[in-house]
């Protein structure tokens, strides 16, 4: 069979295999209908209820409740109702279809139509692997959009298990994997056991410690790395329900993705962010140059933002151009002498507190010399006791609060950062103190978007800053305060109306008081992570991780203080100026001891004669990295065409086309010609790393860095010379000639570069 009919018959396979699907979740939703229309009748019957007597009412109540909770449960799954299948094999010719999903569903014979995802009946689901399948001849992730089945991704532990009908209806990998397992040689099935040994030894690694997954292009490591954390969701539930599991992607595409493979557990124990995203507050997409990433990703930032915010502690000189402070108050100039407020100063950077907590001594105390100095000057003494009282009132006049700002500022770390960039002198004697001599190429005005490089300094900043928690615990007396008044109040309710604390009729003062206070549900440990930046989860993935900067591994590890890490990536792919150059030099300073690399070798994605090419491209790239064994030897041969400008690109891209037919093609080019070649073909879609979920015939224009971890039938690579003069030149190149899984087109206008010289 050619590639043209294989690729027919793929499709018909999906198609056929949607509709099945669909049919089945048809099924759970019209199910679904049938309970909210039932428990919303219930609801309604039990408003209208008797009130006679205080048990009715307690009945009442107790009935609208139970029905208003499963009402909101119901309402809840809508999105993502049912997300996976698995095929269990009970003996010979005896196997059942198992769906799993956010809830239990029955159906009108009480026949179990959808498991829930908690239920022991699914452990299957996140527990089998190839060595231990448990039963699972096949694992079938269902991607919902709304109602609709889109898409589907097979997993198959035992191929001679499955019907002749299911196997002609794999999809995804599944059918890639089965079809090498069914090679006529014993060489096959040994890859296919490897990749089966090598995904299981991710899969099922402990918690605790670094697990890096070090994988080559079409080795499976992100779908590997996924599994594992649902296997660990569900095997450690108990500890990860409690503090949560971070998953950082290079892009939103990715975290969709991320959505797909974990919807319901997504939902309530993971949080989901790109780098750009994990400072509470920041959704940064921009990116900086690269000359000016390699700045602030590296670990000088440290010190940096460490003198900016030393030079905001300032003394009266600095602030104000005279040695004493001086401030013109309502009763008129009070002044603190010089050596007063040095001393102040000093004995507040002594106590090694964050400096916004460091900030309540320094402004109280200063307010106590300021009150001195008033006593002085109107001549009434003012004793140890009154100070305070006498220094709050001095705080309410503005220039008193502007003066001492002036000297030890409230900051935030939006402010520290934003002030820093706005201000080339400051900057510049931060860089001075900190030894950082390019640090003036941070510059920016006041107003610019924070980028993704920003979001670690802001980190780091929130570190040194810490926050004055003063109102908040204010704030928390005030609820106990209030909380205590409900509950009096309560009380007298019951009194009032001669009803006691029954034990029988299960209601106090207390219980009646929180039901008036209900504000609806808790938020999940996703929602309450996601606001705190000070949250500590208790396991982190990161894909791509070859592209974090030494300072993003800060900012992650904060988050992860037990140092539970599953890494994925591939030194050799690293694009970031800032980023990895080796996962020893990254990670083992976090976690001396605690690293452990399983590598993933085999490549069962991307056709051999590509891999070729890619392997020339490599040994510039990174020498010492192995090239990942391709196994798949069908494929189209790559060429090098030349062009003479993005005109030449529509033809070239039609013909792609007409060669494979119905499949994604990417046009992968350079940052600086991006928009020229996008230009060129206004037909295309931009990525917006959702590449994933183009359409099946779309072109997507995108450079090196937007086509990580992402795959295309045809990939056109556009102005080769351009992206090998890159910082990371090589490095670029060798992700753009790995996208491709059927054919490969180099697009050259200058001589071809020596790393792709077999295609000359």
């Amino acid at each position: 069979m050619d590639s043209c009919q294989s690729e027919v018959s793929a499709a018909s396979a999906e198609e056929a295999a949607l509709a099945v699907e669909q049919a089945r979740v048809d099924a759970m939703y019209a199910r679904l209908d049938a309970l909210r229309a039932r428990t919303g009748r219930r609801l309604a019957d039990a408003h209208l209820q008797e009130r006679a007597g205080y048990a009715a009412i307690v009945e009442r109540e107790t009935r609208s409740y139970e029905h208003a909770r499963r009402g909101a449960q119901l309402g809840a799954v809508e999105e993502g109702l049912c997300f996976g299948r698995i095929d269990v094999a009970h003996g010979p010719g005896d196997s059942e279809a198992r769906y799993v999903g956010r809830i239990g569903l029955r159906d009108s014979e009480y026949d179990t139509i959808l498991v829930d995802w908690r239920a022991p009946a699914a452990r299957p689901f996140y527990a089998a692997t190839p060595s231990d399948p448990e039963g699972v001849t096949r694992r079938r992730h269902l991607r919902v959009r709304g109602r609709r089945v889109v898409g589907l991704d097979d997993e198959v532990f035992d191929v001679d298990g499955l019907t002749e009908g299911d196997r002609r209806q794999l999809v995804g990998e599944a059918a890639l994997l089965a079809s090498l397992r069914r090679g006529r040689t014993g060489r096959m099935a040994d890859i296919v056991s490897t990749i089966q040994a090598e995904q299981d030894r991710v899969i099922r690694a402990r918690l605790s410690g670094v697990l890096v997954v070090q994988g080559g292009p079409g080795t499976g490591k992100t779908v590997a790395a996924l599994h594992r954390a649902a296997y660990l969701l569900y095997t450690h539930r108990r500890v990860l329900e409690r503090r949560g599991v971070l998953v950082v992607g290079p892009n939103p595409a990715f975290l969709r993705y991320v959505g797909d493979v974990l919807p319901s557990l997504g939902e309530t124990d993971v949080v989901m962010r790109t780098v750009g995203g994990l400072f509470p507050g920041v959704e940064a997409s921009a990116r900086d140059r690269h000359a000016v990433a390699a700045v602030k990703g590296g670990l000088r930032m440290v010190d940096l933002v460490r003198a900016a915010l030393a030079d905001r502690q300032r003394s009266p000189l600095r602030a104000f151009g005279e040695a004493d402070l001086r401030v013109e108050a309502d009763t008129g100039t009070l002044t603190v002498p010089a050596h007063v407020c040095e001393r102040v100063l000093e004995t507040t950077r002594g106590l090694r507190l964050p400096h916004n907590t460091a900030r309540k001594y320094a402004v109280n105390t200063l307010l106590g010399e300021l009150a001195r100095a008033e006593s002085l000057r109107l001549g009434r003494p003012v004793t140890e006791e009154d100070l305070p009282h006498a220094g709050a009132r001095l705080w309410e006049e503005e220039p008193v609060r502007r003066a001492l700002d002036a000297l030890w500022p409230d900051l935030t770390p939006e402010e520290l950062i934003g002030d820093l960039y706005a201000d080339p002198v400051a900057l510049d004697r931060a860089g001075a103190r900190a030894g950082v001599g390019d640090a003036g190429s941070l510059a920016r005005p006041a107003d610019a978007p924070w980028t993704v490089e920003d979001v670690p300094l802001l980190d780091e900043a929130a570190e040194l800053l810490g926050r004055d928690d003063s109102r908040e615990r204010a704030r928390q007396r005030r609820r106990d305060t209030a909380r205590e008044a409900e509950v009096r109040y309560a009380q007298g309710v019951l009194d009032l109306t001669g009803l006691t604390e029954d034990p029988r009729e299960g209601l106090d003062a207390a219980l009646l008081a929180e039901r008036h206070r209900d504000t609806g549900p808790d938020r999940s440990t996703a929602d309450r992570a996601a606001r705190d930046r000070d949250w500590a989860y208790g396991h982190v993935i990161v894909d791509e991780a070859q592209e974090l900067s030494p300072m993003a591994w800060r900012t992650v590890m904060r988050r992860v203080p037990t140092r539970s890490l599953t890494v994925v990536g591939d030194i050799a792919q690293t694009g970031s100026a800032a980023g990895a150059r080796s996962w020893e030099e990254a990670l083992e300073p976090y976690a001396p001891g605690k690293l452990h690399v399983e590598r993933l070798r085999v490549n069962y994605r991307t056709p051999a004669p590509i891999m070729a090419i890619a392997a020339d491209v490599l040994r510039e790239a990174a020498p010492d990295q192995e090239v990942p064994e391709s196994v798949r030897e069908d494929g189209d041969a790559p060429r090098a065409v030349r062009i003479s400008g993005p005109g030449d690109l529509p033809a070239l891209v039609a013909e792609e086309r007409r060669v494979i037919g119905s499949g994604r093609i990417a046009v992968v080019t350079s940052d600086a010609s991006l928009t020229e070649v996008a230009r060129s073909l206004p037909d295309a879609t931009r990525a917006d790393a959702g590449a994933r979920d183009t359409p099946g015939d779309a072109v997507v224009v995108l450079t090196a860095t937007e086509s990580k971890g992402l795959e295309f039938d045809a990939v056109v690579v556009v102005r080769p010379e351009e992206l090998l003069a890159g910082p990371r030149g090589a490095n670029d190149l060798y992700v753009a000639v790995t996208r491709a899984t059927r054919r490969l087109t180099v697009a050259h206008e200058a001589a071809l570069p020596d790393p792709l010289g077999r295609l000359g």
